[in-house]
């Protein structure tokens, strides 16, 4: 009996048919209990019987992290500010400072002072912008011209930058500042010092950093002689630099700057260590004692305004007589020469003070005036000729007038002007007939020129020269002052004289070797600067230009000149306003001008 084997179900159960299974192929050998690996959900677990193990203390706990990370918080605080408040005279908490690059400025933070002279921008202790100077104590006095230069243009441009931080437009972001604008955010060096804005010098050492001046000012006492005095508590020092090589501009700047020295009450010094026409007592008499000595060098400053200590020079001439101090001094509601009155009255306030010509030259100037006024006079009466003063100035300046521009203007312009003059002061068939006959043939021109040619010329072979105890000698002048040329002497380089006037280059290279004489062991010897000859010999043009000045100013009743010419201006300047203006015995014959004391 063949009993049967029996069937299996290998279908899952129904608790497991959730699961996937894998399909099964008919043709497998082998069967998969891979099915039968699946585990049930654990069952609920019962409670404990022993209790769980407390975690370790050790932990901290998340408040106390929080407590101890506020405490240490608040003793950083408090060490801070304890130290801010003991060192707070000795931080420096600088901003930054204004460099220039491609001529175009921007602020650079920094946490030393440079060293080199800059305005910077500061913070105070309260966190507050500010603004200064920051000139090392050790550096020179005068700087240099560009220094200069920089510094007024970057002193604006701080200026707007710590104006803006504190959410101000600057003034001159919008229209020219008035001349006496006061910046309040502008601090001076002296103020900044006591702030702890800026170190300051301290010891022996500051202190004679302090003292330490360039020994070259003039103003403190007589003879230009330093004394040990209380320092000024406001001056203007003005650098005497002649850039141009000329003279004129730089007297009419010098006067300017003592008149506005006296309007604005501060203390006056010249610096003259580094005139092309050497020391300033060769030329004139030191000027007026200031009773007070002049401040420490790192606290003179080319602006603001508002500084207490001021420095002018060609280099900042812009800056202190600019369209804004045009504004302020000029009379607006005037349209003839009196608009410039007040800026002729600064100049003459510096003149009278100021232009006392050395011992010798002075004396020489007086004798020459009575001389010539000797001259002028008619023994009959008390009346006397016309003295005329012509200033001709060539060389390196042209006139104004356009077709005049590109050369001079012609002598017999001068010639036909000064008859003129005489036809209308002494004509005989208006006035006293003999009498005035004589007067006019006592009348004559005295002139006074930077070219030695003018002089021999047809249309001044009658007139006088301003000066004779100093000529700019013509090329024929000095060759009939020289030994025999067919007499064997010590070979000198050829003679040059000063036909066509005063030129930049020719003053620049007096008492230099020509340049086929420089070899290579001479070059570094003429690289050194001016010889002492050199410096003798341009003292000696100075002197000359200035007695020009002094016998035409003084001694003449009607002047003709050119307004191009700064003699010109300065003559009028010594004629006195009076004379040259409401008489109108200053005659210009270079356009339809008046007179300006500066032209920047």
């Amino acid at each position: 009996m063949v009993v049967a084997p029996p069937r299996l179900n290998l279908r899952r159960a129904a608790s497991y048919q959730h699961e996937k299974g894998r399909p099964m192929s008919a043709t497998s050998s082998r069967f998969n209990f891979n099915h039968l690996m699946f585990s049930p959900p654990p069952s609920p677990g019962l409670p404990a019987l022993v209790p769980r193990p407390r975690k370790s203390a050790t932990t901290p706990r998340p408040s106390r992290v929080l407590r101890l990370i506020a405490w240490i918080a608040s003793l950083i605080v408090v060490f801070y500010v304890v130290d801010s408040v003991l060192k707070w005279n000795v931080r420096v908490p600088l901003v930054g400072w204004a460099l220039e690059e491609n001529e175009q400025f921007e602020m650079v933070g920094q946490e030393e002072l440079p060293d080199f002279p800059v305005p910077i921008a500061v913070t105070d202790r309260h966190g507050k912008s500010k603004w200064t100077f920051s000139i090392p104590p050790t550096a020179g006095f005068p700087l240099r011209v560009s220094e200069y230069l920089d510094l007024c243009a970057q002193c604006r441009e701080v200026a707007a930058h710590v104006s803006e931080l504190h959410g101000r437009s600057f003034a001159s972001q919008q229209a020219e500042p008035s001349y006496y604008y006061r910046d309040p955010y502008f601090v001076d060096v002296s103020e900044a010092e006591k702030r702890g804005l800026l170190p300051g010098v301290s010891g022996n050492s500051g202190k004679a950093l302090t003292h330490a001046r360039s020994g070259h000012s003039l103003g403190e006492g007589q003879d230009g002689l330093i004394t040990d005095k209380e320092t000024c508590k406001t001056s203007l020092t003005f650098v005497l630099e002649s850039p141009d090589a000329g003279l004129g501009n730089t007297l009419m700047m010098l006067w300017m700057a003592y008149g506005l020295a006296q309007t604005e009450k501060r203390s006056f010094f010249i610096d003259d260590s580094r005139w092309a026409y050497g020391k300033y007592t060769d030329i004139f008499k030191a000027p007026p004692s200031t009773g007070c000595g002049p401040p420490p060098r790192h606290e003179i400053l080319p602006c603001p305004r508002q500084a207490r200590h001021l420095v002018v020079s060609a280099a900042t001439a812009r800056e202190t007589f600019g369209d804004s101090f045009t504004a302020k001094y000029e009379k607006p509601g005037r349209n003839d020469v009196g608009r410039e009155r007040p800026m002729y009255d600064l100049a003459r306030t510096g003149f009278d003070a100021l232009f006392h010509l050395n011992n010798d030259d002075e004396l020489y100037v007086a004798r020459r005036v009575d001389e010539l006024g000797a001259r002028s006079k008619v023994r009959e009466s008390n009346t006397g000729g016309t003295i005329i003063g012509v200033h001709v100035r060539r060389g390196d300046v042209h006139p104004y007038e356009y077709q005049y521009n590109g050369a001079y203007i012609p002598l017999n312009i001068y010639a036909d002007k000064a008859h003129e003059i005489l036809e209308k002061y002494h004509n005989a068939s208006e006035s006293t007939g003999k009498e005035d006959i004589v007067a006019r043939q006592r009348s004559f021109m005295v002139v006074a020129s930077d070219d030695p040619l003018v002089y021999e010329s047809e249309e001044f072979s009658s007139s006088v020269r301003a000066q004779e105890q100093i000529k700019l000698a013509s090329k024929h002048e000095i060759n009939q002052a020289n030994p025999d040329p067919h007499v064997m002497h010590k070979y000198v380089d050829e003679t040059f004289g000063w036909e066509g006037g005063f030129f930049a280059s020719m003053f620049w290279n007096l008492g230099q070797p020509s340049p086929n004489k420089v070899n290579a062991v001479d070059a570094p010897q003429a690289s050194l600067g001016p010889s002492d000859e050199t410096m003798r010999l341009r003292g000696l043009i100075g002197r000359a230009y200035v007695m020009d000045l002094a016998v035409l100013g003084r001694a003449s009743d009607v002047v003709i000149c050119t307004m191009s010419a700064m003699g010109c201006r300065l003559v009028a300047v010594i004629m006195g306003w009076e004379k040259s203006m409401e008489e109108k015995r200053w005659i210009n014959i270079d356009g339809d001008y008046w007179w300006t004391a500066l032209s920047l």
